[in-house]
């Protein structure tokens, strides 16, 4: 008989995180203390209870903008070496306790200079503490492996700058690079040198498009930008029309996404938390699933929106009614659409993800 399908034996199944932000991950009493060590005085509470639910009511705004405006207090505490090896350990520890096998973290490294870190010292310290959390998680019996991506502000005017330093350190745990940040006003397209650098030089990026913004940001980010993957993607369910029998039918873009099977980076609860979806069950990732889109899930920001890969699975299991060949199928999705080389996606998709969900079916 199948494994039960619950949160903790989901928890124990092997799965594939490819959006997550650092600076969106720290646990709220890792927040309390580096605050009270660098004398930062910006915290709504300095109790790590209250400050969890502080940032959870903060997002659940309706608002991209609101949203982004928590991140002052994550980043404003982590501008040391020590602070973001001390995070980025936490965040592989914790990824690797909640049955993460392979992760890709994203963070913007010119938001960690404003007390003198050079950008390579901010790169440097974040992949450091990739390594001693992956250690440690190893000697827990936890394994996993931990890619970097470097976000470059989409708002800002250093994504070539970025892009430049996502290449030099690619053969050191940068697997890619991404823009974020408010869609509106700030098209992907404002970035092009950085995403023509980047294809010079066979490097992988991902675009944040799609999320508080419509049609027109996917179109830029894969027509003009050329993203292998789409952080987020949600508003392509604007180019699926359903008739009167409700049958769907694609548009031309939304048929493309799918036939050239682009990833979807879908973060199902911090959408709704963003107001890019009313609820879980009326979030596209249904539908997207249904047409057989290349559909991840995703955490985005686990302080922000309180959430785990556990959790968006088992609520997504609990709404949609999925099962684990569902949940196997997202996972091989996202190691499918890893920034990683095929023989290492392969080796963990044969060795890891498949052995892991048959036994939870057998």
């Amino acid at each position: 008989m199948p494994v039960p399908l619950n949160i903790d034996s989901v928890r124990d199944a092997p799965k594939v995180l490819l959006h997550d932000h650092l600076d969106g991950g720290l646990r709220p009493a890792t927040v309390v203390e580096l605050a009270d060590a660098v004398g930062y005085a910006g915290l709504p509470s300095t109790d790590a209870d209250e400050l969890g639910s502080w940032f959870l009511a903060a997002s659940h705004s309706g608002s991209l903008e609101h949203y982004l405006e928590t991140f002052g207090h994550t980043v404003g505490v982590m501008q040391s070496v020590d602070a973001l090896v001390r995070v980025a350990a936490e965040c592989a520890e914790d990824l690797a306790a909640d049955g993460v096998v392979y992760a890709e973290v994203r963070f913007a490294p010119e938001l960690h200079v404003e007390q003198g870190l050079a950008l390579d010292d901010v790169v440097e310290a974040v992949l450091e503490g990739f390594r001693v959390g992956s250690a440690r998680a190893a000697g827990r019996g936890r394994r996993i492996r931990v890619g970097c991506l470097l976000t470059a502000m989409r708002h800002a005017a250093r994504s070539r700058e970025i892009a430049e330093l996502a290449v030099r350190y690619r053969d050191l745990g940068v697997v890619g690079f991404d823009i974020a940040g408010a869609e509106a006003g700030f098209p992907p397209t404002r970035h092009l040198d950085a995403f023509e650098y980047l294809r010079q030089q066979n490097a992988h990026f991902t675009i944040h498009a799609g999320e508080a913004f419509g049609l027109p940001s996917i179109w830029e980010a894969l027509q003009w930008c050329g993203a292998d993957r789409l952080g987020h993607g949600v508003r392509i369910v604007d180019d699926i029309m359903l008739g009167a029998d409700g049958t769907p039918r694609l548009g031309l873009l939304a048929a493309y996404v799918r036939d050239k099977r682009i990833p979807l980076e879908m973060c199902p609860t911090s959408n709704v938390h963003t107001g890019a979806a009313k609820s879980l069950a009326d979030h596209p990732i249904g539908l997207l699933t249904e047409l057989r889109f290349r559909v991840t899930v995703n955490t985005d920001n686990r302080l922000m929106s309180d959430v785990s890969m556990t959790s968006e699975m088992t609520a997504l299991a609990d709404t949609f009614g999925y099962g684990w060949a569902d949940l196997q199928w997202f996972t091989v999705n996202a190691m499918k659409s890893a920034f990683l080389g095929f023989d290492e996606r392969l080796a963990l998709i044969n060795d890891v993800i498949k052995p892991g969900y048959a036994a939870l079916m057998a």
